[in-house]
């Protein structure tokens, strides 16, 4: 596997690529989020989907080509065809990003600031994502589980990030019942989904680092008879125990 980020040798050659998928990254976002906002209100709302995350293609296969960043999906089988709730650990915007088009359509729960970004913020907005104001913790569960509800009614996957903060390759943070309960509650089951991506795209950095990226999806987790606790345990458990890579001993299964 990757050694983590903060032990690999920082290059002229991985500086240079970084900084020009930087400018190449941002610059393709400003311009494909003008076409979006002019075009993408028009859209019936899966073709909307997929209009706005053009950009996400782009931006994964300049991260391939460019960067040597290589992405391997196992379990692609599980991934939800309909209603489900997707929890995933959270180590990077790479998931962000490449979620929103291995699960196409789906809902993502999101900070409502995100949307108030320029460009990126405005294509976002488009692909109607739950808003919650991560500040207002009861306020925000009742926005995850009535706006939820809705995206599940509909079909829709909705993809949770239960640690809420990124975190550091080789680390798992604490799990949020908040995704288990709107499992529960509306009795969809429940994939979960463990990557490495804090080797190859660290958290707030702009240095891209070439390697594997592992991405597993597990089998479908039953939800009937359960309680929101038991499902967080067991996304918990199966993701700790199919982390693509070595986990720090201060990381709790």
């Amino acid at each position: 596997m990757n050694p983590p980020a903060d032990r690999r040798r920082v290059t002229p050659g991985i500086v240079v690529r970084s900084a020009l998928f930087f400018i190449l990254y941002n610059l393709a976002g400003i311009l494909h989020s003008i076409f979006c906002v002019l075009i993408g209100p028009f859209l019936p709302f899966e073709r909307r989907y997929r209009f706005v995350n053009l950009w996400t293609v782009f931006a994964m296969g300049l991260l391939r080509r460019l960067n040597g960043v290589h992405v391997h999906v196992e379990g692609r089988e599980n991934l939800p065809a309909g209603g489900a709730v997707v929890l995933s650990n959270h180590q990077s915007s790479w998931e962000t990003f490449f979620l929103q088009i291995l699960i196409s359509p789906q809902a993502t729960v999101l900070k409502r600031e995100l949307l108030w970004l320029p460009f990126f913020g405005w294509g976002l907005a488009l692909l109607n994502p739950i808003r919650i104001d991560r500040g207002k913790g009861r306020a925000a569960l009742k926005a995850v589980l009535s706006q939820g509800a809705d995206r599940l009614g509909r079909g829709i996957p909705v993809v949770i990030y239960p640690e809420g903060s990124r975190q550091s390759p080789g680390t798992l943070g604490h799990f949020n019942h908040g995704g288990a309960l709107l499992a529960c509650r509306n009795q969809v089951p429940v994939v979960a989904v463990v990557h490495n991506s804090g080797d190859c795209w660290p958290a707030r950095s702009w240095l891209r680092f070439p390697g594997d990226i592992v991405l597993r999806v597990s089998p479908p987790i039953n939800t009937t008879d359960k309680d929101a606790k038991t499902v967080t345990r067991l996304a918990e458990e199966w993701i700790t125990y199919h982390y693509p890579g070595h986990l720090n001993k201060n990381t709790k299964p």
